[in-house]
């Protein structure tokens, strides 16, 4: 998943992936709560490019590496 992170596209799609259903609707995936995060990679991720990036975000906060996107969200507003 990390690997992902080399890929300029992906990133810029991650970046701006929001959830599509349930209670944090239209957040965007790299700001979901951690609790949120750890409850799906107790229960599995979703099959396809969503889990793949949830998974990913996921990794991103149990690493402590959200500072890195903060200039990538902040030129986004």
């Amino acid at each position: 998943m990390i690997d992902q992170l080399n890929n300029r596209e992906y990133l810029e799609k991650f970046i701006k992936m929001r959830m599509p259903f349930g209670k944090y609707k239209d957040w965007l995936v790299l700001d979901l709560p951690e609790s949120y995060l750890v409850w799906f990679k107790q229960k599995g991720f979703p099959k396809g490019e969503l889990g793949n990036m949830i998974g990913l975000s996921y990794e991103i906060k149990l690493n402590g590496l959200e500072y890195l996107f903060k200039p990538i969200k902040n030129k986004k507003k």
